[in-house]
């Protein structure tokens, strides 16, 4: 059914907010699966989420989400309203849950990419009307309704309503929410399958944004007959989102909740407070919502990327306009104390500006370890897998363009050890291993980057296997014998290069790692990888913090600039002796560093630049690595250290392939020149494939 065009201008927000309920979710379900029940809180979570995105879902027209949902509400509602019933509850109902989850999760893809949804949910639905007979007991159906049904019909009628049935309650919802006349209507959504006759003041809020003013001052008034207990109506609103307070303004000659003796309560059913439980709102005077809760909401707020993006180029052009006129030519020579002393002010505000918009970016990995959690408690199931999966480092935060960028990799890799490296449990007891595996992703933040580790305790690489298929594709370059063992782990990220010999779910189609690396790339990321047979393996990933403006060493080759990223430098040195310049019998070049030979790259000669430094002993060397490659470059001079804005090669340039021969991109100087930006990790590709 595709989206109404009405509620078009609703959808981003739907999604994002349906895309984190659920996310929180799946964090609650695996956490009650490791102790194989639901905590008070956990229930109530699950209900609010539920009900949350029905309620969402209703208001969209998307009727399998909220169908769905309501399913799932009514079996937690069961739970929430009897925990005794706990002890019936098996491992199906986390399975059943996980399953409406990956439903929802699909459908919000299809809407985002379609504008619809057409999934049919009936199948888990009739899996979790069972599961609520089940824990109703044998004398109980288990229909799909809403929560209030669920409850004996007697808790309607055995609480007697108004002289005229119609009950009146003003709701206030949060200070800042926005959107307050889409509030209402979510509300009157949620109430409506609760109620014989609903109204409201205004009527029909979501056919005027001019409205929410109104709502504002006012509150928003329901005027309705429930086919429910008046307590249920209570707890849908106190449930909604962002509903700060509300108040009974139903006449005192019609009482809201006449008192009932114990004994003629029905079970499950709770009689409606004489005062509601959350605090009455202001007089309409004075409508604003607890000065609390209006702070705890404001705390956050969600922006749409694409305006974070803008804002970071605002960011760079600032940070490259204030350089061109502290360095403008025409300021050579003379003394301005002043306007020295204000450009030194004016570098502390665009420095401490650049921070707080880079910090606004900056995003936890902790929901990219989430998803990968979710993976391997799949995946353990299905391949019948014992796995122990441990994570650490999960507040690190990255830039969110490279937080989406690395999830896909991530979750290859931690296929791969479910698949290829964690052996059956059978297989580890006879090896000596504990039958239970154990996968870890560990992040920390060292320095100007982010290290990830991604390990696990299983076969390790075959160096045997991966150099036999390697020689069966032609990729070797030398005779075996000289390879190393990383060079030999390195082959498995080349193009189509799977030791996989079957097909399945999860990996053996020929296309993976080499992806991963590609990927991890695009990012200015690098991988590298370690393996024992029989003990496991080890992938370390390397990625910068943020991909816009990066720090700096400027480079002379000639009149040519270039601008190499501080983390991948080690060190830089003159050279003095002639005892450290070694050359091999092909005519490349070696420089001897305490102890160690490394390969050295002329600038120059690379990129064809006429120079005078041509000697050694005249320019500088730089020291440079990621991952496991490391190298020397030469240059005629350093320039000094300088914060630039990187910006990609213009489109026409892409058939030149400048990646491929170590430039990333470019970056404006303060007197308006144009520095070229090293890329490290190629220009190390490059040099070693030149080596052969």
């Amino acid at each position: 059914m595709p989206i109404d065009p009405s509620m078009e201008p609703m959808l981003e927000v739907f999604i994002y907010e349906t895309t984190t309920l659920l996310d929180q979710l799946d964090e609650i379900l695996l956490e009650s699966e490791k102790s194989k029940s639901f905590s008070d809180d956990n229930i109530n979570e699950i209900f609010r989420i539920m009900h949350t995105i029905k309620g969402s879902a209703a208001m969209m027209d998307l009727t399998g989400i909220s169908t769905l949902a309501h399913a799932v509400e009514d079996v937690f509602f069961i739970i929430r309203e009897h925990p005794e019933k706990m002890a019936h509850i098996g491992e199906a109902i986390f399975d059943l849950v996980f399953q409406a989850s990956d439903f929802f999760k699909e459908e919000l893809e299809s809407v985002q990419n379609t504008h619809e949804a057409n999934k049919d949910p009936s199948a888990i639905i009739a899996e979790l009307e069972r599961q609520a007979a089940i824990l109703n007991g044998a004398e109980a159906p288990a229909p799909a309704q809403t929560p209030a049904a669920a409850q004996p019909a007697a808790a309607a009628s055995a609480q007697e309503a108004p002289s005229d049935g119609s009950y009146r309650i003003r709701v206030h919802f949060e200070e800042g929410c926005q959107m307050e006349n889409i509030r209402a209507f979510m509300l009157l959504s949620q109430l409506k399958d609760l109620c014989d006759e609903l109204t409201s003041v205004p009527e029909s809020p979501e056919s005027d944004s001019s409205l929410c003013s109104e709502i504002i001052k006012n509150g928003l008034l329901l005027i309705f007959k429930p086919s429910v207990s008046v307590a249920e109506i209570y707890q849908v609103i106190e449930s909604a989102v962002n509903v700060a307070s509300y108040e009974d303004e139903t006449p005192a000659a019609q009482p809201a909740a006449p008192e009932q003796p114990a004994a003629e309560q029905p079970a499950g059913s709770t009689p409606p407070p004489a005062a509601p439980e959350k605090p009455a709102a202001p007089a309409a005077s004075s409508p604003a919502a607890p000065p609390n809760a209006a702070k705890v909401k404001q705390s956050l707020i969600s922006v749409n990327q694409t305006k974070l993006d803008q804002l970071m180029d605002l960011v760079g052009e600032l940070v490259t306009t204030e350089s061109m006129v502290v360095s403008s030519p025409d300021l050579k020579g003379l003394h301005l104390d002043n306007f020295y002393k204000s450009t030194r002010e004016l570098r502390k505000l665009t420095d401490e500006l650049q921070d707080v918009v880079m910090s606004i970016r900056m995003v936890p990995l902790s929901g990219v370890f989430q998803k990968m959690n979710r993976i391997v408690r799949d995946m353990s199931k299905k391949l019948d897998k014992e796995v122990e999966f441990y994570t650490e480092g999960g507040d690190t935060e990255v830039d969110k363009t490279i937080n989406d960028a690395i999830g896909d990799p991530f979750m290859h890799m931690v296929r791969n050890a479910m698949d290829h490296a964690i052996e059956h449990p059978d297989e580890r007891i006879a090896n000596g291993k504990p039958a239970t595996g154990k996968v870890s992703m560990i992040a920390k933040n060292i320095g100007g980057e982010i290290v990830i580790t991604i390990a696990d305790d299983g076969k390790g690489l075959d160096t045997e296997q991966i150099i036999r298929k390697a020689r069966e594709n032609g990729l070797l370059t030398k005779p075996e014998s000289e390879y190393s063992n990383k060079e030999i782990f390195g082959m498995i990220m080349l193009p189509g290069f799977s030791t996989n010999k079957e097909v399945t779910e999860y990996s053996g189609r020929g296309v993976g790692m080499d992806v991963v690396h590609k990927n991890i790339e695009k990012v200015g990321g690098t991988i590298s990888i370690d393996s024992e047979k029989g003990k496991g393996t080890t992938f370390t990933i390397k990625i910068p913090l943020t991909l816009a403006i990066v720090d700096g060493m400027e480079l002379a080759v000639g009149d040519t600039v270039f601008t190499l990223g501080i983390t991948s430098i080690q060190r830089s040195f003159k050279i003095y002796d002639d005892n450290q310049i070694l050359h091999n019998t092909d005519g490349t070049e070696m420089i001897m560093l305490s102890g160690e030979c490394f390969p050295l790259i002329r600038l120059h000669q690379l990129y064809n630049i006429p120079t005078e430094i041509t000697d050694l002993h005249d320019g500088i060397v730089i020291l440079i690595e990621n991952g496991e490659n490391v190298a020397c470059i030469f240059a005629d001079e350093l320039l000094g250290e300088q914060q630039v804005v990187v910006k990609p090669f213009p489109t026409f340039l892409n058939k030149y392939a400048l990646k491929q021969i170590g430039l990333s991109g470019c970056s404006i100087l303060g007197d308006g020149s144009i520095s070229l930006i090293l890329d490290a990790n190629n220009l190390l590709n490059l040099n070693k494939e030149r080596r052969g």
